[in-house]
């Protein structure tokens, strides 16, 4: 399943897209796919906590709480 009718805005970083990211089935997060700077990952064990964590993770996003990647990390 997609992840339909989450809105993400701009990066609060650089301005790129950001991405809904899902890691190997057991959590989501956001990530710019210019800069890298992402959210939390935000952890699921089924589709309805799945969507949920999306959700969050979108919301966190859009309030502009990223981990900025910087040189050397």
């Amino acid at each position: 399943m997609d992840f339909d009718g989450i809105e993400l805005l701009a990066c609060p970083n650089c301005g790129g897209v950001g991405s809904i990211e899902d890691e190997g089935g057991w959590c989501v997060y956001i990530q710019c796919l210019d800069c890298g700077a992402h959210t939390a990952e935000l952890p699921y064990k089924d589709e309805a906590q799945r969507q949920e964590a999306a959700r969050r993770a979108a919301m966190t996003w859009n309030f502009r709480k990223v981990i900025r990647p910087n040189p050397g990390e």
